[in-house]
């Protein structure tokens, strides 16, 4: 049975290809979990389109958003849009993997990245993720990205509870705030309040730049979840 359309995850579809909008739309508007709302040739129009979508009550879930756009590219494009719409998630897209712009996505608060030429069940997958808490990152990428994002200062760790280096080490992992909620027998929202407190204790923007900086400090491995 297709989910009912207040359970169904809002998608934005930001590319300047006119091409790579249709062939995303298209194979996402057959995912009866996602609900495409609109679609946007560059980030100025995206925000303008996100502001009418919010008056009108449909503000998506989660952008996906290209990377390599003038005269605002998708890195800039994901900083406004996370600083005005903390909680829509940004997926990023690239038609290959530019370690620097993926950086640059993943600093200014993209939630992961996926390939252009990906296969259709990896996309949708990317947005599900990103709209349930979780971390999908390629692993072409992946390893030089834990090592190279900016980290907050190491003294900051003697700041966080041990509840939340326990969910530090479930988000390392790649867990979405529902698995992190079942495994310690709490709450979702209380999952996304630790969360929350851990993103301001260690001065970071995102759960992907706490999940990364987890598998760093060696809080958590890898477990294989991209």
């Amino acid at each position: 049975m297709e989910p009912d359309s207040t359970d169904r995850i809002r998608v934005l579809v930001v590319d300047d290809q006119a091409v790579v909008r249709r062939g995303l739309l298209a194979y996402l508007a057959g995912d009866p979990d996602l609900d495409i709302v609109g679609e946007a040739e560059g980030g100025a129009e995206a925000l303008d389109l996100l502001g009418r979508l919010d008056a009108e009550g449909r503000r998506p879930n989660v952008v996906l958003m290209d990377l390599q756009m003038q005269p605002v590219d998708g890195v800039e494009s994901t900083r406004q849009i996370r600083a005005r719409y903390g909680d829509v998630e940004v997926v990023a897209l690239t038609s290959f993997a530019d370690e620097e712009r993926v950086r640059g996505a993943l600093e200014a608060g993209a939630t992961g990245y996926v390939l252009k030429d990906s296969e259709p069940e990896e996309v949708a997958a990317a947005v599900r993720a990103a709209r349930h808490g979780g971390l999908r990152l390629g692993a072409d990428v992946a390893h030089t990205l834990v090592a190279s994002l900016r980290a907050p200062r190491r003294e900051h760790r003697a700041e966080l509870t041990a509840r939340e280096l326990e969910i530090l080490r479930l988000l390392g992992g790649g867990r979405a705030n529902k698995e992190i909620a079942a495994e310690l027998g709490i709450s979702e929202r209380t999952a996304r309040t630790h969360v929350s407190n851990i993103l301001r204790k260690l001065d970071l923007s995102s759960r992907t730049q706490a999940a990364l900086w987890a598998v760093r400090e060696g809080l958590a491995a890898n477990d294989g979840r991209d």
